[in-house]
């Protein structure tokens, strides 16, 4: 039995609103440790800004995040002001 190597990953343009997205998300880090929350909630916030998700505030508390050193009210009032920004 072999093992094969993962699938090769191609990455979204510099200039897509999915990476701007997991950018904004990406520069929390410190409060968001876990990398997979924080993909998590990049890609309910795209889904947000496309629609079909939900506004900062509701997705940081149903997300079921680990939040370090700020309450989840704040850290959605500082993802929503970058959102904004976006838009």
């Amino acid at each position: 039995m072999t093992t094969l190597p993962p699938p090769k990953v191609k990455p979204f343009p510099d200039d897509s609103l999915e990476k701007k997205v997991y950018n904004i998300i990406e520069s929390f880090k410190e409060y968001l440790p876990i990398m997979n929350d924080r993909n998590r909630l990049a890609f309910s916030l795209y889904k947000y800004l496309q629609g079909e998700g939900d506004e900062p505030l509701i997705a940081v508390k149903t997300n079921k995040l680990k939040i370090v050193g700020i309450s989840a009210e704040e850290l959605a009032k500082k993802i929503d002001e970058e959102i904004k920004k976006i838009k």
